[in-house]
């Protein structure tokens, strides 16, 4: 019996610490909420705020079976966002995997892209973060983009 109690005891604990979300996820998903929000919003502050100095953006293009690298400065990026437009830039963000080590965090999002209401495209983000003296930052983006086997 008490083989069965420590056991049980054991099972409790691992499956709590298991599936509850740690602080640290927590904050990460806060922080890529929010450049996601602010691009809805047309935040450019809040935006901007997601990112480390100096981050990186890329996407990766893939045009007639060739594929290469496009790399976006963040400014430019926060620049859209702050330009008066007239269709919100919507995309829909689903959490796949986080990964953490101490101050460095790799998280991997599917998502789906729209301008207003009208579907755009999908496709899959990846981020790298690091935890700093403002918390967790976006210091790195890259992401594909395609408009086959999306499901809007």
């Amino acid at each position: 019996m008490k083989g069965l109690v420590i056991f049980a005891l054991f099972l409790l604990c691992f499956t709590t610490n298991g599936f509850a979300q740690s602080d640290d996820e927590s904050a990460i998903k806060k922080n890529i909420a929010k450049l996601f929000t602010g691009m809805k919003d047309g935040d450019s502050t809040l935006t901007r705020s997601a990112f480390a100095p100096a981050a990186i953006m890329q996407t990766i293009v893939n045009k007639e079976g060739k594929v290469s690298i496009r790399t976006e400065s963040v400014n430019s990026f926060i620049k859209v966002i702050g330009t008066p437009h007239q269709d919100k830039y919507d995309e829909r963000i689903v959490f796949t995997k986080i990964l953490i080590d101490g101050p460095l965090a790799s998280v991997w999002t599917d998502y789906k892209f729209y301008l207003g209401e009208k579907f755009s495209h999908c496709g899959v983000n990846s981020f790298q973060l690091v935890k700093g003296d403002k918390g967790w930052q976006i210091v790195y983006i890259i992401d594909t983009r395609r408009k086959e086997g999306c499901n809007p």
